[in-house]
């Protein structure tokens, strides 16, 4: 099946040979559907907070964070591409074709060009090159010499580079990338009592030098702007996360008489998180950021999602130390299943004592999440579901993207309609358990929820597996939280004219 010289290629990257046989049986096989028990709404998985009650958890946040290593971890690695595919199209067929509706993404974009906060910069390269001025190609219906400048290697190069390193929104004083904003926010919810603010992202090897540049250029400034002292931390997406890549009939890819692995999704980040020992862990998409002006909520929310988060947690370890206390009485335990059933639904076994304690110290073991939850206006985004946890035998609350469930199903179909809201990775997570122990995130995997898509390389297509998402089955068997938070706090850029919307002016 293996040729040596594969296998030794394969070793190279951290891959022995079990994992290579076992990916293939996966395309084989393929991965189930998970099967939805309802939707989790407002009262039945999702919590509603009151005014009062947020205002009381953003009280405690600096009580509750006194002696916690607070960290913001944010994926960063995925290239801009899909931003300006569109673009690309508008480019190549504007002038053969102007009533095809696919193009009016790309004439709304040049109306409003001089509103992006990369204006200033694309028009220097272009007068800078061509000795001429932007409002003349304007004119002209030059349009495909301005996305050249703004796509192509001898202009701003977005489309080669990652959502981090392009500007995002435009001040008075400054433009910011994307990854400027996260250090903005960093300093606004997630700086610890001694003023650290601490970043993790995740980057492409060839992007490092440029991150390390950009934040050259800015951190003392900001530092000296919102009295913090930033510690940023870089890591990249592991070798050995990558998955085999097959033909259409199962068989191994070849590139060049080599295999070929392509990087298998969010979830291969799930190494990088498990590598970080941190109290509190923030977990926020890139490219979901807002401008100054309506950070408030985003603030607000990430705070009192933190306090929610470290109370649960202190009462879940309290419960633990009860549970490992030989002493423990009928009426504690009594307590505890009260506190799952109620806050869980999570209904304990009907057994002797001995089996109630190992059954309870299971389902409290184990890493806690506190996810904000939107409500459903039409914007993508996996969901959130009840599902039965077929190892536990307990329903449990997930994300659930759409590839991970049967809608040619009636029954499925229609609790996917019933959903009420979306998730926008919005994420606060205790990876410690009572004892201050690091857990192995890799033990709380379920390994049944990754998925197969087609994909092609140089024109032939192949099959490529992505692993367990980070948020949805990477996190399969933590402790979960649901949490409804204002559509405010989600504005995610997509497409480059998303940059256009409100939450980004």
């Amino acid at each position: 099946m293996f040729t040596e010289e594969q296998i030794k290629y394969a070793q190279e990257r951290g891959l022995v040979l079990e994992e290579l046989k076992a990916q293939l049986q996966r395309f084989e096989k393929g991965f189930p559907y998970l099967k939805l028990l309802r939707a989790a709404t407002i009262d039945d998985g999702i919590i509603k907070l009151s005014q009062t009650q947020i205002n009381k958890l953003v009280e405690q946040y600096d009580e509750l964070t006194a002696d916690s290593k607070i960290l913001k971890f944010i994926p960063a690695s995925g290239a801009a591409t899909r931003m300006f595919k569109d673009l690309f199209y508008f480019r190549d067929n504007y002038k053969n074709n102007s009533n095809d509706p696919q193009l009016e993404f790309g004439y709304y974009f040049v109306k409003n060009i001089r509103k992006f906060a990369f204006f200033d910069e694309l028009e220097k390269l272009i007068q800078e090159h061509t000795n001429r001025k932007i409002e003349t190609l304007l004119l002209e219906k030059e349009y495909d010499t301005i996305l050249d400048y703004i796509l192509g290697e001898e202009g701003l190069n977005y489309a080669n580079l990652p959502k981090a390193l392009i500007h995002f929104h435009k001040y008075d004083n400054e433009n910011r990338l994307a990854l400027h904003e996260h250090f903005v926010e960093g300093a606004k919810y997630a700086q610890m009592q001694d003023g650290v603010v601490h970043l993790h992202f995740t980057v492409s090897p060839e992007h490092h030098d440029d991150f390390l540049f950009e934040i050259e250029e800015i951190q003392e400034e900001y530092e000296s702007k919102y009295d913090v002292m930033y510690v940023v931390d870089f890591s990249f997406q592991k070798p050995e996360t990558d998955t085999i890549a097959v033909n259409l009939d199962n068989t191994p890819f070849l590139d060049s008489e080599n295999l070929l692995f392509r990087p298998a999704g969010h979830g291969a980040l799930l190494s990088n998180l498990n590598d970080l020992d941190s109290d509190l862990i923030y977990i926020k998409n890139i490219d979901n950021i807002t401008t100054d002006r309506l950070k408030s909520d985003t603030i607000l929310y990430k705070k009192a999602l933190a306090s929610f988060l470290i109370n649960t947690q202190n009462r879940i370890f309290e419960y633990l130390k009860q549970l490992y206390n030989e002493g423990i009485s009928d009426a504690d335990i009594k307590e505890i299943e009260f506190y799952l059933s109620e806050n869980l639904k999570i209904v304990s076994v009907k057994a002797d004592k001995n089996q109630k304690i190992d059954f309870l110290r299971s389902v409290l073991n184990r890493p806690i999440r506190v996810c904000g939850m939107v409500k459903n206006e039409g914007e993508p985004g996996g969901g959130p579901f009840w599902v039965f946890d077929e190892d536990l035998k307990i329903e449990s609350l997930q994300i659930v993207e759409s590839s991970q469930i049967d809608l040619e199903n009636i029954e499925q179909k229609q609790i996917v309609h019933s959903a009420t809201h979306f998730n926008p990775v919005d994420l606060v997570c205790a990876t410690k358990n009572y004892k201050g122990e690091k857990f192995d995130l890799t033990q709380f995997v379920n390994a049944e929820t990754g998925f197969i898509s087609i994909k092609s390389k140089d024109g032939k297509e192949l099959k490529a597996m992505e692993l367990p998402g980070l948020w949805n089955g990477a996190m399969d068997k933590w402790i979960t939280f649901f949490v409804e938070v204002p559509l405010s706090t989600f504005s995610p850029v997509k497409t480059i004219n998303d940059l256009l919307r409100e939450e980004h002016r």
